[in-house]
């Protein structure tokens, strides 16, 4: 930690400038070694109140990691020490919550702490598959060319995300518009003008009965409806921390058409571009599944991999635990046992993962041309049939009227 001071010499001259120490009592500890007198010490971080940080509210992009990744690696190939480039990158990144995470991974590295136990200290920033990289860098004595795995496979995997992610926006958005105008009508607009059919004496058809009374349920029940909707969203949300419902979740996601299979082909490019990275950068092969499934963020696959885990250390090989299960598809399985055979494992893993990033993203991009089309249709049917509803009946009463 990088302490401020004002101290005396022994001839009586002021002195300031900065330590750094563990703690505050090291720091004065050390500098009356040095025959200085200390008037005055504080942590060089310290701030006022309108200045502090509240870190908690802090976070950190996929972004921000890997160009951290890449400096880290950069900064090693010029034999920086550790301790030197995490100090030197935390007085530098824009981000202030990283800034005191580096602060402190720094300060952990100071006393002692091997690079990925101090990182491991803060799995907002870095994931378990992040500090066991580190940590067979530090085994291996490549911690260089392990960050720039690190970058790398950051970047393809914020690729293949963001394109996923974008995918859904548009629908969703088109979405919760949709709803919000529909309420809006059924609660401010339709209410009038069924007053008005209804005080007509006419005969209302069917589907505008219908109409007029999802609009009063709305009216009288709207406040009640939208209480137990977000009771709901809580019960769900609580059922999805749990083991049981992560697994019924993601079950269902896999299920669903099409997009199952665009999640089915996400998970697998994850499953083989996390393995072949741990792989390559020297990590055991147990330790490299264990891993895998702790970060691919699915709990249909995540048991999968517990369990082919869990059939390597009892002697079986990658691809024949593999084999036992439906989920992985008899390609992967294939290419795995070549690996295996010919000692290429990590490579084949490699061309996998890409074979995968490039169907995921063909398929987002069939999805996207195919979501435009469908949106427009349902949403024409939707506006088209509420105002049928309303219109028609209004276009009777005014021609019996004339």
């Amino acid at each position: 930690m990088l302490f401020k001071y004002r101290a005396l010499d022994t001839e009586g001259h002021e002195r300031e400038g900065s330590i750094e120490a563990l703690s505050m009592d090291v720091a004065v500890s050390t500098l009356q070694r040095r025959s200085l007198i200390v008037s005055s010490i504080e942590p060089a971080d310290k701030k006022g109140l309108f200045e502090m940080n509240f870190s908690f509210f802090g976070a950190v992009s996929h972004k921000d990691v890997v160009i951290l990744s890449r400096q880290v690696s950069t900064l090693f190939e010029a034999q920086v020490s550790a301790l030197r480039i995490f100090r030197l990158l935390a007085s530098e990144v824009d981000n202030k919550y990283l800034a005191d995470v580096l602060t402190q991974v720094a300060d952990d590295i100071q006393g002692g702490s091997p690079i990925s136990k101090a990182m491991s200290k803060h799995p907002k920033v870095f994931s378990g598959f992040y500090v066991n990289m580190v940590r067979s860098g530090e085994e291996s004595g490549k911690l260089s060319q392990t960050f720039t795995y690190l970058a790398d496979y950051l970047d393809r995997t914020y690729e293949v995300m963001s394109k996923a992610q974008n995918a859904l926006i548009y629908p969703a958005f088109v979405i919760v518009t949709f709803v919000v105008v529909m309420g809006l009508m059924l609660t401010l607009v339709i209410p009038k003008i069924s007053q008005i059919l209804i005080e007509s004496g006419q005969d209302i058809p069917l589907y505008t009965q219908i109409v007029i009374g999802m609009s009063q349920f709305l009216v009288n029940y709207g406040a009640f409806f939208l209480i137990a909707v977000a009771v709901g969203g809580f019960f769900a949300y609580r059922a999805l921390q749990t083991e049981e419902g992560r697994l019924t979740f993601d079950s269902i996601k896999l299920q669903i058409p099409y997009l199952g299979d665009l999640y089915e082909k996400l998970y697998l490019s994850r499953i083989a571009d996390n393995f072949s990275t741990m792989l390559v950068s020297g990590v055991p092969v147990v330790e490299a599944v264990e891993i895998t499934s702790s970060v691919v963020e699915n709990a249909v696959y995540e048991g999968i991999l517990k369990d082919v885990a869990e059939d390597v250390k009892g002697g079986s090989s990658i691809s024949d635990a593999l084999s036992k299960h439906s989920e992985i598809p008899g390609i992967m399985i294939a290419m795995i046992k070549v690996g295996e055979e010919t000692g290429e494992l990590g490579t084949i893993l490699g061309t996998l993962a890409k074979f995968y990033r490039r169907e995921v993203s063909n398929a987002v991009d069939t999805l996207v041309d195919l979501i435009e089309p469908l949106m427009i249709v349902f949403l024409g049917l939707g506006v088209g049939t509420l105002l049928a509803a309303v219109l028609i009946p209004i276009y009777n009463l005014a021609g019996g009227l004339g």
